[in-house]
């Protein structure tokens, strides 16, 4: 096969986020705080920052239906990095070891382009990827079938079978898999580093 290509989704693969490790801060009780993120500011809301909706426009719409909660609406991306434990176990390690055999390595993150910068200034770890495909940037989200088709742009038109491409969603390993990507949904690093020897990368 033609040389290999790896392509990383960020959240919850290569970074540990979590919007109720800020949330925990912000309220009395894990309860609370969890109650918050399931009803207040939801994924649901969320994800249309990903799609390229500004954090400001996002806050504005839900303070006129959740007004008793504007400061910890506006926590969300004030204190964004707060949603973060650091990288997620063994995977930085995994990322050297192919950056090291010389993979080209790439990204292609459902994300916001307001914290994209703030991203590579917090986690130097992502400056390892040739390029990273940010939805926000494109206007588009994974699933779609067009931002798999952008990412194979960026990485030169390869051939999709030579992509293997990690990603915590199902949905999305799906998508890529109808394209003809290789595809890994993760879950931990362990079962990452047993799937790129079964694929011969590592």
């Amino acid at each position: 096969m033609a040389e290999r290509i790896i392509l990383f989704d960020l959240g919850n693969v290569v970074v540990d986020w979590d919007p109720v490790y800020l949330y925990r801060k912000v309220f009395d009780s894990e309860d609370e705080a969890r109650r918050f993120c399931g009803e207040v500011c939801t994924m649901a809301w969320h994800v249309e920052h990903d799609r390229g909706r500004s954090f400001a426009e996002g806050a504005r719409q839900l303070k006129a239906l959740h007004p008793e909660y504007a400061a910890e609406i506006d926590a969300w991306h004030g204190r964004w990095f707060e949603m973060f434990d650091g990288y997620v176990d063994g995977v930085p390690e995994l990322i050297k070891r192919l950056d090291e055999a010389q993979y080209p390595l790439y990204g292609l993150s459902n994300i916001s382009h307001e914290i994209w910068p703030g991203m590579l200034e917090h986690f130097p770890l992502i400056r390892r990827l040739r390029d990273v495909v940010v939805s926000g940037e494109e206007r588009l989200i994974k699933p779609d079938p067009a931002i798999y088709e952008i990412a194979l742009n960026r990485m030169g038109n390869p051939d999709p079978a030579q992509v293997f491409f990690i990603d915590d969603s199902e949905k999305n390993i799906e998508a890529a898999r109808r394209l003809g990507f290789r595809g890994h949904h993760f879950r931990c690093a362990g079962e990452l580093e047993a799937a790129l020897v079964s694929e011969e990368i590592l």
